[in-house]
């Protein structure tokens, strides 16, 4: 009886590939919302962050949410988020500005 122990016949059960997709994070579209009626935005660090209140289900840290400056729109991620007890669909988030390098 042969029992050594042949580490190459065991390397390919350690070494499994995952064909799992990478984690896809949400789009939030608050850009035809109102500022100031429908969410709250306070502007951190000139603009690169953000404080905002608003109501919606779903938003998740690493999310995007994005917001109409202006003409302009601008995309922040989500970096934080906490959602109120009542009414359980408003939170509070921490935002980053995502910047566009292309």
């Amino acid at each position: 009886m042969n029992l050594s122990f042949n580490f190459f016949n065991w390397l390919p059960l350690l070494i499994i590939p995952t064909n799992e997709p990478a984690q896809k994070y949400k789009t939030h579209d608050y850009s035809q919302f109102v500022k100031g009626r429908d969410y709250v935005f306070e502007s951190i660090n000139q603009g690169l962050e953000g404080q905002m209140t608003g109501v919606g289900k779903g938003i998740q840290p690493c999310d995007y949410i994005i917001l109409r400056r202006g003409v302009e729109l601008t995309r922040y991620q989500v970096e934080e988020i906490d959602y109120y007890a009542d009414p359980p669909d408003m939170w509070m988030a921490l935002l980053k500005k995502v910047i566009d390098n292309s």
